[in-house]
């Protein structure tokens, strides 16, 4: 099995902080494969990101890109990736065409290759439209297409997009994910970091979860979706009998469900399916408790999200959390 990306026991501590970015991360990434990297505002990601393309000096622990090392030869990596960030990198005062040209020209390609290419990837995303008009014309869904394409113009062996369909609309986003997987055919090694976890379950082949700098699960969705239990019930409360039905649920099962505050749901492992299901409904009727709403279904990654960080996935980061200080950096 022949690895792209390697990172071996990564840490980095920003400075005013005391917390550890990253505290430790060891993962690989299989050539032509796709790595989902899923975790909170605030819980590494992007820190692990600017590391791998060598934006960023960890302190300890190596990383290597297609067998180079990320800080003895940071050039030599930088030939060999691309990278999209949580921002449209883009000049508002180019057009489309020749931002795409200018990153071209950055990777040192001839000026007759660069407009080819930048021809080529512009199709590719269905920017040609647009391709002559002023960047600052463009939605925001446009230029995210766009920062993808200069991302794609040096036809990188390895390509890191840092959330690259936040905040645009549905159908861009359906769009970025047909090029993704038509790139991933082709031989390019990704890792996506998102906070979409259904564009992790659609897009990749591995799932790694962090939180607080640490990868605590990794695993295709299937096995994650595994560690909750083959069932689960979905079960919504009003929250003024929220603790009495955990209660009941805690005496049914001898575990504490999760809660789920965003979804207004405790979700309740089901082992024996549609019986669960049942006494489930038994529990809350002795305990007094109005159902809102129930349902017996497969484990989401919502699910195993929210069982492994205790929250869920596109939660805002905590007060203090080193998000804004890891975006600027």
């Amino acid at each position: 099995m022949a690895f792209a990306v390697v990172a071996d026991d990564i840490y980095k501590t920003y400075k005013k902080s005391d917390v550890p970015a990253l505290g430790g991360v060891s993962m690989s990434i299989e050539r032509g494969k796709v790595y989902g990297l899923l975790g909170p505002n605030g819980a590494g990601k992007t820190t692990l990101i600017r590391v791998l393309s060598t934006l960023l000096r960890p302190d300890s622990g190596t990383a290597t890109v297609e067998g180079i090392d990320v800080v003895a030869d940071p050039i030599g990596v930088r030939t060999r990736i691309g990278l999209g960030g949580q921002y449209a990198a883009v000049d508002e005062f180019l057009t489309g065409r020749e931002n795409v040209v200018m990153v071209g020209r950055l990777y040192n390609v001839p000026m007759a290759e660069a407009q080819a290419r930048a021809d080529e990837v512009l199709e590719r995303i269905n920017l040609v439209d647009a391709a002559d008009r002023p960047v600052s014309t463009y939605s925001g869904g446009m230029r995210r297409r766009l920062d993808l394409a200069a991302s794609l113009v040096g036809r990188p062996d390895v390509l890191f997009l840092d959330e690259p369909t936040t905040g645009i609309d549905p159908r861009s986003r359906v769009d970025i994910w047909e090029l993704i997987r038509e790139l991933v055919s082709g031989g390019t090694t990704l890792l996506l970091t998102t906070q979409y976890l259904e564009e992790a379950d659609f897009l990749a082949d591995t799932i790694g979860v962090i939180d607080h700098g640490l990868l605590i699960a990794e695993g295709t969705s299937d096995s994650l979706k595994e560690t909750i239990g083959g069932v689960v019930v979905h079960l919504g409360v009003d929250d003024a009998h929220c603790e009495r039905a955990i209660t009941a649920i805690n005496t049914l099962t001898g575990s504490v469900p999760i809660h789920d505050e965003d979804r207004d749901l405790l979700v309740i492992p089901a082992e024996d399916g549609s019986r669960s299901l049942v006494e489930v409904v038994r529990a809350m009727d002795d305990a007094a408790v109005p159902i809102l709403d129930i349902e017996l279904h497969k484990p989401t990654l919502d699910d195993v999200f929210l069982s492994l960080t205790g929250r869920i996935a596109e939660q805002k980061p905590p007060a203090g959390s080193d998000e804004k200080r890891e975006v600027a950096l």
